[in-house]
């Protein structure tokens, strides 16, 4: 099927995805799971650690939004759901009759999925904030002001970090269209980088998978404290997330405009 160059989603592209989204039954429990497991993760984390000294080694901040790692499997798991679902059913072919557009039909998922991740990741953050700041300042933290720059870029940080996890796993999605081998790649793309650093003993080797990473390199915008130590500073690591998201969706759109549904 052949696919019109403009990709930009029509009004009616975009609500008939957000109809579809919103009314998939595993839509609200997944965000509101996403949201409780950010905060508790985040509680308990922050319960765990005690800081004796103003300068005690801990970065108060990755404590505090430490839940956006547990939170992430499951927004994660619903982006993928939002194109691989409809694969499952045979109902993509529906859409694409439909909607023959199959760039915007793309573009308006990730625009739908855009705008609710935000929403949620906004929530789960401002709750991980202050659900965990009087147990870090009961725990020896020095007061640091919720208004802060460096609180507010990594709060506002983590919820960009959410989003983009959303946006690459939509683009996962899209490529390999079945549910269980989306979500076990964005996972492994995740978490795998992660393990090798522990693995590698070089150093070199260590900070150059640390920048390739998209799970090390987008939480560092969530760092505060010892930025000079940084393989990236903390916007540079966003931006290699936002590059891995973005080759995603670029790949998952190029497989949606040429193979059949």
């Amino acid at each position: 099927m052949s696919d019109h160059p403009r990709a930009f989603p029509s009004k009616t592209t975009l609500y008939a995805e957000w109809t579809k989204l919103r009314t998939l039954p595993v839509t609200g429990r997944l965000l509101l799971a996403s949201i409780a497991l950010t905060v508790l993760t985040g509680a308990a984390a922050s319960a765990l650690v005690t800081c004796g000294t103003e300068a005690c080694g801990h970065d108060p901040a990755e404590i505090s939004l430490f839940g956006v790692q547990a939170g992430q499997s499951l927004v994660a798991v619903l982006a993928v759901l939002a194109i691989s679902g409809e694969y499952g059913t045979g109902m993509i072919r529906l859409t694409l009759t439909a909607m023959p557009r199959r760039t915007g039909v793309l573009a308006a998922k990730a625009a739908v999925l855009t705008g609710l991740t935000l929403g949620a990741a906004s929530v789960a953050v401002l709750g991980s904030v202050l659900a965990t700041r009087p147990i870090l300042l009961r725990n020896g933290f020095p007061p640091d002001p919720l208004t802060s720059g460096s609180m507010l870029r990594a709060a506002t940080g983590s919820v960009l970090y959410l989003t983009l996890i959303a946006l690459l796993s939509l683009g996962v999605a899209t490529a390999v269209r079945d549910s269980a081998t989306a979500i076990a790649t964005v996972l492994g793309l995740l978490y795998t980088f992660p393990v090798l650093i522990l693995l590698v003993s070089d150093d070199e080797w260590q900070r150059m998978l640390w920048r390739l990473s998209p799970m090390n390199a987008g939480l560092a915008v969530q760092s505060t404290t010892g930025l000079a130590a940084l393989p990236l500073s903390p916007w540079q690591g966003l931006g290699v997330l936002s590059a891995w998201a973005l080759a995603a969706l670029l790949a998952g759109g190029l497989l949606l405009r040429k193979r059949d549904a």
